[in-house]
């Protein structure tokens, strides 16, 4: 049975397109747009434009990148109105978060600053995470029935931004030094030891392999992010030695992945 409730999706990429087929599969009627997607879910209406998508929906979810976040959500504001719920999912900096606040603002629609807590492909719909500012508690109350594991801050927009930041900059910087740690032993030939030594700290042989493959497959996405980390710390007059390294180690990374992809 279809519910009433309509959910507006702008950006199919990988995250977005596994949250709408969620939301498809649990009744919701789904309308997103995006200029190129990756996937439309079955069940999901790719809509002719923004706008479209963005008209009578009860919750707009902006999937994009940090980059063009402030852009979608201008594009968005003609078609907003009072009671509607701009949920901003994408890893960007508190910074970019509040000005996407002050955008939606004459809209009268309600902004919720949410972070992703966890990689979406696989999880979907139930990926943990926090939600800031005006629109957060009604984000909660509309989307945890779904499954969703909302975490309410109360806390301004731009807020759940800095938390994840915080929380990146040793989730990223763990996994840089695991890295590291690997490649050093796989030259001295001591590998299964020094996985070994890595778990009694880790204690988890899945995590430390999601640590590797995950930033060689998303390393060019997670520079942003901690890009928007290092702003965090200077704004909150905190030194980033560790996570400017960890920018490198990623930078290598992305390096190393667009040689493979063009055979060099």
């Amino acid at each position: 049975m279809r519910d009433s409730m309509k959910i507006a999706i702008l950006g199919l990429g990988e995250a977005g397109s596994a949250i709408a087929a969620d939301l498809a599969v649990a009744g919701l009627t789904v309308e997103a747009w995006d200029p190129n997607p990756k996937l439309v879910p079955p069940g999901v209406t790719l809509s002719a434009n923004d706008q479209a998508a963005v008209n009578s929906a009860d919750i707009v979810l902006s999937v994009n990148l940090a980059s063009i976040a402030a852009d979608v959500a201008r594009s968005a504001l003609s078609m907003l109105a009072e009671g509607q719920v701009y949920a901003d999912l994408n890893t960007a900096s508190p910074g970019v978060k509040r000005d996407i606040a002050e955008i939606l603002r004459p809209s009268g629609a309600l902004f919720a600053d949410v972070a992703l807590l966890a990689p979406v492909p696989g999880r979907g719909l139930w990926t943990p995470t926090l939600a800031a500012g005006p629109g957060a508690k009604r984000f909660h109350d509309l989307l945890t029935p779904y499954g969703m594991p909302v975490t309410l801050l109360d806390a301004p927009a731009g807020s759940a931004a800095a938390y994840k930041l915080v929380r990146s900059i040793f989730m990223k910087g763990v996994a840089a030094v695991v890295i590291e740690c690997l490649e050093a032993a796989e030259q001295l030939d001591c590998t299964a030891w020094t996985r070994e030594q890595l778990l009694t700290v880790i204690r988890d042989e899945a995590l430390i392999d999601r640590f590797v493959e995950g930033s060689q497959t998303h390393a060019a996405r997670r520079i942003h992010e901690m890009e928007a980390a290092t702003a965090l710390l200077a704004e909150i007059g905190v030194a980033s030695y560790l996570t400017r390294a960890t920018i490198e180690r990623l930078a290598a990374l992305a390096g190393q992945s667009k040689s493979i992809e063009e055979g060099q």
